[in-house]
């Protein structure tokens, strides 16, 4: 497993944009296919976005593709998630995940190898 950290969550307007970091101070993500899921109060995880180890293909939610661009900077050993044009439905907890295998981010079905962060909070105004 692999301890990761998210930041850049916070209080935005509609229509705003945020992004997203998720780090590690160990482990080379790089190793591991990445990706983001949320949480909304009283809702069930969403998937969001995941790529490939090493990042060569990426693959997003059908409702988010558009508005929500993952990329991944393996120099800084980081991930990110820019979110534009953001909707007061996005409010949720948002969580970076590491996986084995890309599927287990894009199904949410992760096994005990498997790591996701502490979860950072978005907030978005009408």
């Amino acid at each position: 497993q692999v301890q990761l950290v998210e930041s850049g969550g916070g209080l935005v307007q509609a229509g705003g944009s945020l992004r997203l970091s998720c780090g590690a101070s160990e482990r080379t993500l790089s190793s591991y296919a990445m990706g983001w899921f949320r949480q909304a109060p009283g809702k069930e995880r969403e998937f969001i976005a995941a790529s490939k180890r090493g990042g060569s293909s990426t693959y997003y939610s059908p409702s988010l593709k558009g508005r929500f661009t993952m990329s991944r900077d393996n120099t800084k050993n980081t991930v990110y998630l820019q979110m534009n044009d953001l909707k007061p439905e996005d409010t949720a907890v948002y969580y970076c995940a590491a996986a084995t295998k890309l599927h287990n981010i894009v199904a949410l079905e992760f096994s005990i190898d498997d790591s996701w962060g502490q979860g950072t909070q978005v907030t978005v105004s009408s």
